[in-house]
């Protein structure tokens, strides 16, 4: 009986033993020798019985190298066996001798120990004779981007603006009503109120109990007002004992009955308001009626007013017709630049803040570009341009020289366009092709030293100048001398950073320079410029 545990432990034991000699681990690299930052690609390969469970390392160590990428495990089926690899592509920036380290595998519970790799990481040579060397390149001041914080800053100006109109709308709506109430007569407006109550739909106490609190405040207020009975200030007994006295007196002339329905209207005010009570709606509707009743007999037991009373009155309703007018004018204005205003924030957030701005300002180059341009030729042979203005001609006292210009070097943009072409002889006036890569050095080293001493003439210093070949939009390829440079602009107590670029047109019997200067901090000039340049077309003569 102890034999057969036995026999199956030997056999489990050789079984392992056989699946740990079958399984083999192979390592490989691409190549031994790299160059500083190129790539190394490392493989591990298992082959196995296709029973076996095989782990590669979840985080492999390939210290110093840099692990870049590590793929998926790819499995191959073989006759007898399966082949599992996984491959790792790996980086070093150092150059020297190094050895891959080793790496773990497991094998049913078992590991497997790839050896290790020695890697030489060549340094890049660098040919100084052969290889230009450049200077590092100075800091930059980069320009903040205020677009993101000035769009915040119009939309929060949005909100607010929505804010005081809505309040400015009430605010106007409530104080329209104010006016209009004082301007009516204390009849009508009583009248008028009562028809609004008639409208009114009842069913909640909340409700019976404002209704009745505006029933007798009209009712208060008219005798108040036209009877000059102190009933604001009173209860609803001091009331209707003030009106006894007067009716005694003889001064106001209401018939007992009616004095004897508003006194149960006043009660009924009383309970509804203090005692919480909920009277039927056809009883508030007759409550409304007594009301209107106490007010026309009112009106028609006044006696009627004197020649003073009535220019008292007229005066009155003078005064309050000005105060009227004037507090619409000043409604109205402050209306009108509420809109105003909302209007110019949401042209600033749907064109730009800038553009908005410089609009209304009238900025100089803002007022070019959105101009109406001009397509033009000029000089001979003809150049066609596009420009903000057409341009004007200069006399000039060589007969070779044709000048055109726009502005001077103190406008916001300043263009001069010049033909320099001396006369040669008619069976050799012929025009050929542009070329600036086959003009004459020392012709271009000329064009270049004039256009400098041009602005060394008008006062410019710290010119910085640079010159290159370029190909225009239509094809045609011109030298280009561009920089920057200091200027003493008329009315500037300093003198202000340009801009220039001047394209060269040249010939064998001439040249044609195109001159462009303006302020670098310019927003609008840039795009002026590239305009033209886009514009220019030689013309070629029948």
């Amino acid at each position: 009986m102890l034999a057969r545990p036995i026999l199956i432990l030997w056999f489990t034991f050789s079984l392992c033993s056989w699946s740990q000699e079958q399984a083999v681990l192979s390592v490989a690299i691409d190549t031994t020798a790299v160059k500083i930052g190129e790539q190394i690609n490392y493989i591990l390969q298992i082959k196995a019985d296709s029973t076996a469970q095989v782990v590669f390392p979840e985080q492999p160590i390939f210290a110093p190298f840099e692990l870049l990428e590590a793929s998926p495990v790819d499995t191959l089926r073989a006759q007898s066996h399966f082949l599992y690899t996984k491959k790792y592509a790996l980086i070093q920036f150092d150059s020297g001798n190094y050895f891959l380290p080793q790496q773990q595998v497991m094998v049913n519970g078992f590991s497997k120990i790839a050896d290790l790799i020695p890697i030489r990481v060549h340094p890049v040579e660098v040919d100084t004779t052969k290889q230009k060397l450049y200077d590092i390149k100075p800091l930059r001041a980069v320009e903040k981007n205020y677009e993101a914080l000035i769009a915040q800053i119009l939309w929060s100006v949005v909100f607010v603006l929505a804010l005081i109109g809505i309040f400015y709308t009430y605010l106007f709506q409530k104080r329209r009503k104010e006016l209009r109430e004082r301007e009516l007569a204390p009849f009508e407006r009583a009248i008028e109120e009562l028809k609004a109550l008639e409208k009114e739909s009842l069913s909640e106490q909340e409700e019976f109990k404002q209704y009745y609190s505006r029933l007798t405040e009209v009712v208060r207020r008219y005798l108040d007002e036209e009877a000059k009975i102190d009933a604001l200030e009173s209860t609803s007994e001091e009331l209707l004992i003030k009106l006894e006295l007067r009716k005694d007196a003889g001064t106001l002339d209401l018939e007992r009955k009616t004095l004897m329905s508003l006194r149960e209207v006043l009660q009924n005010a009383d309970l509804v308001k203090f005692a919480k009570s909920l009277p039927e709606s056809r009883r508030a509707n007759e409550d409304r009626k007594v009301v209107e009743m106490v007010v026309i007999e009112t009106k028609e037991a006044l006696p009627e007013p004197t020649e003073e009373e009535l220019r008292e009155k007229a005066a009155y309703q003078e005064y309050l017709a000005k105060k009227r007018r004037k507090e619409q004018w000043i409604w109205g204005l402050s209306g009108t630049g509420i809109l105003t205003l909302l209007a110019l924030v949401v042209s600033m957030l749907i064109y730009g803040y800038y553009p908005v701005r410089d609009t209304l300002l009238k900025y100089p180059t803002k007022e070019l570009i959105s101009g109406e341009w001009v397509t033009s030729q000029y000089g001979t042979p003809p150049l066609k341009i596009e420009t903000p203005e057409v341009l004007e001609r200069y006399l000039r006292e060589q007969q070779n020289i044709q000048q055109f210009g726009l502005g001077t070097l103190d406008s916001p943009f300043y263009i001069d366009l010049l033909f320099d072409f001396p006369k040669v002889d008619s069976k050799q006036q012929e025009t050929p092709e542009a070329n600036p890569q086959e003009a004459d050095i020392e012709k271009g080293e000329a064009l270049v030293q004039s256009i400098i001493s041009n602005f060394e003439s008008k006062g410019a210093v710290n010119i910085f100048i640079k010159n290159d070949v370029y190909n225009l939009p239509s094809g045609i390829p011109v030298a280009k001398v561009y920089g920057t440079l200091d200027y003493p602009k008329e009315g500037m107590k300093e003198r202000t950073r340009c801009n220039f670029n001047a394209l060269l047109f040249t010939f064998d019997q001439g040249t044609i320079i195109l001159t462009m200067m303006y302020e670098k901090e310019d927003r609008y000039a840039p795009e002026i410029e590239q305009r033209i340049i886009n514009s220019l077309e030689l013309v070629k003569e029948l």
